[in-house]
């Protein structure tokens, strides 16, 4: 067991660090393992708590105990780890649905076939002009002040087409949104 019980850390050399460290480092070990049930990832929680505690020792300011100081750090780097890889977890599912939608669609021509006919079909029922004002913007990518030039309207008009016609096609394919996003820019680039 150490004895330095300091409020800054500054007095630490290299032997009573080591000592430090030798002293706490399989008991801080066990204690982030029961927070990360793995034993490499509590190793190197520990081995980071010291690292930091070594650089940073000329720094840090300690208001406790040395040993109440590393495992607090331990604790909060341990759910800290918890959290970051329950992010990381959350967003590889994400990439996972999504590739498996592009799959399903690129498996599956009729889906893909399916999807375009709906958004054709749901286009087509479209008033004239506010299908015109989305034809010009999605499929030839005009800006709305070049809609509004080439249609003699202006462009607070086109705004309010392209409006009302999103919210349309939202409603009509509200079965095909997971879909849609994937399939978009092919069927906007007309291939």
């Amino acid at each position: 067991m150490t004895t330095i019980e300091s409020t800054q850390t500054e007095c630490l050399n290299r032997s009573e660090f080591e000592t430090l460290f030798n002293d706490h480092y399989s008991r801080l070990c066990s204690y982030a393992y029961n927070f990360l049930k793995e034993e490499e990832d509590s190793e190197e929680v520990v081995q980071e708590v010291f690292f930091k505690l070594w650089i940073n020792r000329t720094d840090i300011q300690i208001q406790s105990s040395m040993e109440s100081y590393l495992y607090r750090s331990v604790r909060n780097a341990s759910l800290n780890l918890i959290k970051h890889i329950s992010i990381r977890e959350k967003y590889k599912e994400h990439n996972q649905k999504e590739i498996e939608y592009a799959e399903n669609i690129d498996k599956d021509p009729m889906n893909a076939s399916e999807l375009e006919l709906k958004i054709r079909a749901s286009i087509d029922l479209l008033p004239e002009q506010r299908r015109k004002i989305f034809l010009l913007s999605r499929y030839e990518q005009l800006k709305y002040k070049e809609i509004a030039e080439q249609l003699g309207i202006s462009v607070k008009t086109v705004e309010n087409q392209m409006g009302k016609a999103l919210q349309f096609l939202r409603n009509e394919l509200v079965d095909y949104l997971p879909l849609i996003f994937l399939f978009f820019n092919h069927f906007f680039k007309g291939e």
